[in-house]
């Protein structure tokens, strides 16, 4: 296997070797089998996952924007934009969508939030918040626990910004509300295997050409400068 052929990985699902029809009905199946209604049509998304990696691995490769392409199911071709931090994604499961991001870090807290929008890069309303837990703190073992959490902002529910879409694509990401539990449970899934292959075979958790974009700054959530993390 190819160092970085993520899609060879056990168990990794993306659009590249997991077609779109495929992650439609296998999120549905998730969904009715094991997730109940009030959580689903709910106001909070959180879930979470142990992985066997140091905790100071998984979050050095959360806080590198550019991971998103890689463990996410459908975001891909990362670019910069002509604003500082904010990077520009193609979402393939929207058709001709563009999806923009800010990564947002506490080292010291080991958070990791991803500030997002569909469309445009203005008012990035999608907060992905993510924390990497020591597991040797609350489980008393080697590796790590991931939390990652998403609030249904009011926006989920209608676009703010409809002259900003394609013209003729035919979803919104709100559409997918009630399947983000299943979603993120299979990118949840992505970045456990991704991180736990590398760390057994003794690989790099990042390609190193990843820090050519990093010459940013990150910022911590409170606003203030970080310079330790990297974040594209």
């Amino acid at each position: 296997m190819k160092k970085h052929d993520v899609n060879a990985i056990e168990n990794v699902r993306r659009i590249e070797n997991f077609e779109t029809n495929e992650m439609n009905g296998y999120c549905m199946e998730l969904t009715h089998a094991v997730y109940p209604h009030d959580e689903v049509h709910g106001k909070y998304c959180t879930i979470e996952e142990y992985i066997d990696c140091p905790p100071e691995d998984v979050y050095r490769y959360l806080a590198q924007t550019r991971s998103l392409a890689e463990w996410t199911y459908s975001l891909r071709d990362m670019k910069p934009t002509d604003k500082k931090n904010l990077f520009e994604f193609k979402d393939m499961i929207g058709d001709d969508t563009l999806c923009f991001c800010e990564t947002k870090v506490n080292s010291d807290a080991m958070t990791v939030d991803y500030h997002c929008a569909w469309d445009q890069g203005e008012h990035l309303w999608m907060i992905y918040l993510m924390r990497v837990v020591p597991a040797q703190q609350v489980l008393n073992k080697p590796g790590s626990v991931v939390l990652w959490t998403n609030c249904h902002h009011p926006f989920y529910d209608k676009n703010p910004y409809p002259q900003t879409a394609p013209a003729k694509r035919p979803v919104w990401v709100g559409d997918f509300w009630t399947m983000f539990y299943a979603g993120h449970w299979v990118e949840m899934q992505n970045l456990k295997h991704i991180l736990e292959y590398r760390h057994k075979n003794k690989l790099p958790m990042f390609d190193a050409s990843w820090l050519k974009d990093s010459e940013l700054t990150a910022s911590k959530p409170d606003g203030s400068e970080k310079t330790d993390v990297v974040c594209a």
